[in-house]
């Protein structure tokens, strides 16, 4: 079966300073994949060049087999690939409702799964505050609607950077809770997060960068084998 994302020998820089390293990876339809590294070891750099937020990038990007690679940003949304970026980037102006609406499209086959209904039953909080601004709501609230306007493009794929990061344990388990909702919709997804018993729970794989290089890849109960790669790689 031909991989949803396939990403081969994929270099990227930041001016002078390369980044990422010749980076092989594919990932299927529905598969929820976990990125994990220390910090500055490349993980967002992938996202954004997967996205198209990051020019010059050298090696192959398909998605739905088709090459990618320096593609504009919003062509690449909407073919299907959807960005929950760090910092959640929500329209601070706008209320809950805007914020949703303005993403609003129809899915690359076609599909209209994800509609403002489901987004408000999939996260209540969010129907309760809809009239509010972005800049009205908390953190939690915040990363929750980020995720609802991904999904409200209805995406093959989401990739979710830094999914709970300085979230309250409660609203950090609700975003847990709602990355077994997506994958139950066979809605592929690539999650950057520091928490890994967490992400070992929802994640089918696990892929660790180090300096821009990927040193495992593989499913979680592997990589919880090898407890020297992890002290190395991520101090855990």
């Amino acid at each position: 079966m031909t991989a949803l994302l396939e990403v081969e020998r994929l270099e990227a820089f930041y001016g002078a300073s390369q980044i990422l390293h010749g980076i092989d990876l594919k990932f299927a339809r529905g598969e929820q994949v976990a990125l994990i590294g220390r910090n500055g070891m490349g993980k967002t750099t992938l996202l954004r060049s997967l996205m198209g937020l990051l020019p010059g990038c050298r090696g192959t990007l398909r998605f739905h087999g088709r090459d990618i690679r320096n593609v504009a940003p919003e062509t690449i949304a909407r073919s299907g690939l959807a960005l929950v970026p760090e910092g959640r980037g929500i329209f601070g102006s706008l209320s809950v409702i805007e914020n949703l609406v303005m993403a609003a499209r129809i899915g690359s086959d076609g599909r209209c799964a994800w509609t403002l209904p489901k987004i408000f039953e999939l996260f209540p909080r969010l129907h309760a505050r809809r009239n509010n601004g972005g800049h009205q709501l908390s953190g939690g609230e915040q990363q929750m609607l980020t995720i609802g306007r991904a999904l409200m493009t209805n995406p093959d794929m989401i990739m979710i950077d830094e999914a709970t990061e300085g979230l309250a344990p409660l609203v950090a388990q609700s975003i847990w809770q709602t990355l077994g909702v997506i994958r139950g919709e066979g809605i592929a997804t690539i999650v950057v997060d520091k928490d890994f018993r967490s992400l070992s729970g929802v994640a089918d794989r696990m892929v660790l960068l180090s300096k821009g290089s990927i040193v495992f890849d593989g499913p979680p109960a592997a990589l919880a084998m090898q407890p020297e790669l992890l002290e190395r790689h991520l101090g855990v």
